[in-house]
């Protein structure tokens, strides 16, 4: 692992290890900032209708999440997991298009952005390989080594069969010679 890497997921992971524990131990403010989403989501999704209980879901895969990834234990799905912890929590926690405030608005504007920003560097880190081929690499390269491998067997076998066709016509050539 890179030394950007040591150095960057941890620095990445911080804020959810954070925000994770603190929704985790004093959901309230985010409780009543999520109950219209929940309210909305919960059925359609079959998730239960406990605005309380699934912030403290989202804080604990966010605990999780940001943990795995500032240790680099599967980094690329715990920050696929972040990511999509992210949404909700963007969603129902800075709605800015809600404010009417000017002020409130340019806040929640802000910070809309941050998480936003967010989402985008997890995403980085989903995709991040640490210069080894990825899997849909792998399987690419296979597929067109496969491939290869049919052209090349296909080519042997038009050689092979227009030599055993000279063979064959020489052989009934001596043959014919030979009755002579």
């Amino acid at each position: 692992m890179s030394l950007v890497r040591k150095i960057a997921r941890p620095m990445l992971a911080a804020i959810f290890v954070v925000g994770g524990l603190d929704a985790l131990r004093h959901p309230g403010g985010r409780v009543r900032k999520a109950e219209p989403l929940v309210r909305s989501l919960a059925a359609p999704l079959g998730l239960p209708d406990d605005p309380e209980l699934l912030v403290r879901a989202n804080g604990a895969a966010m605990v999780a999440g940001g943990a795995l990834l500032a240790t680099g234990r599967v980094p690329r799905l715990s920050a696929l997991g972040l990511a999509a912890a992210m949404v909700p929590t963007t969603v129902a926690g800075h709605p800015f298009w809600e404010d009417t405030e000017p002020a409130t608005r340019a806040n929640n504007k802000v910070q809309f952005l941050k998480n936003v920003g967010l989402i985008g560097g997890l995403l980085l880190a989903a995709v991040d390989t640490e210069g080894k081929p990825g899997l849909a690499y792998r399987a690419r390269m296979i597929g067109d080594s496969a491939q290869r491998t049919a052209v090349s067997a296909r080519k042997d076998a038009r050689y092979a069969a227009r030599t055993a066709k000279r063979e064959a016509r020489l052989k009934v050539a001596q043959a014919h010679d030979a009755l002579r």
